[in-house]
């Protein structure tokens, strides 16, 4: 089911209508006025990275440390109840990026925006100040400063707390996890999405994700997955209002 309806917290609309109106003025070269490559869109990863991560794995091996190794390994055995999704909790960065729903990219000279379906979560990216104004506090989305490396956008994402996992599998991290984001044009309707992953108190070394995002072509905005509305229909706490939901696919 989706709700019809996109909603954004107070203020929040305000970004990313300042930042559409923008996109609006992006001329057919590929590149914003700035000169910047555009990226803009609706995107979505494979179907199955949320699932489990290690298959996009450099290596296809994910190096914990022996302890932690052991803490993943009960996260996946109890995982239809420990997975912080299974509460709507937040998913955190990188596994917001590569669920199973779609989000849209906006970008000015001095932000880029993400909107996603999953729970009308956003990520807003600054890319023209370098440190956050309140550091040492922790949040499930981090903090995402940017930078352009020749037609690359890297960003660098911090304090992000330890309650989010990278997926379905139980794979997970501790607070002191570090995420640089690489996003890259490989064609018109192709992104190449990179993620190195630091975090010294779970890992031995860093590692990387390497996955494609892949253009949305059939719909012209993201819709809405609400999970704790989704969750509570299923538990049989409401009946759905056809005026507000779609059906059962």
């Amino acid at each position: 089911m989706r709700f019809k309806y996109l909603l954004f917290p107070a203020g929040t609309l305000a970004v990313i209508t300042a930042i559409s109106l923008v996109a609006l003025q992006t001329p057919a070269t590929g590149r914003t006025p700035d000169g910047k490559p555009d990226i803009q869109g609706i995107w979505q990863a494979d179907r199955g990275a949320g699932a489990d991560i290690q298959k996009f794995v450099e290596g296809k091996e994910i190096p914990y440390k022996p302890a932690a190794a052991q803490k993943k390994a009960e996260n996946a055995k109890n995982r239809s109840t420990a997975d912080p999704l299974s509460n709507c909790f937040m998913p955190g960065v990188p596994r917001i990026m590569y669920l199973d729903y779609p989000f849209q990219i906006f970008q000015t000279k001095d932000h880029v925006a993400l909107t996603f379906e999953w729970s009308s979560v956003f990520r807003l990216i600054y890319t023209s100040t370098k440190t956050s104004p309140h550091q040492g506090i922790d949040s499930w989305m981090g903090d995402s400063r940017a930078h352009w490396d020749g037609d690359a956008l890297v960003v660098d994402v911090t304090q992000q707390n330890d309650r989010t996992w990278f997926d379905l599998a139980g794979n997970y991290h501790s607070d002191k996890l570090r995420v640089s984001e690489r996003f890259q044009r490989q064609d018109p309707d192709t992104l190449r999405y990179e993620v190195t992953v630091t975090d010294p108190e779970t890992f031995t070394r860093p590692w990387k994700i390497v996955m494609p995002l892949h253009r949305v072509k059939n719909r012209t905005r993201v819709l809405e997955y609400q999970c704790q509305a989704e969750k509570e229909e299923a538990n049989g706490d409401f009946e759905p209002n056809p005026r507000t939901w779609y059906p059962k696919r």
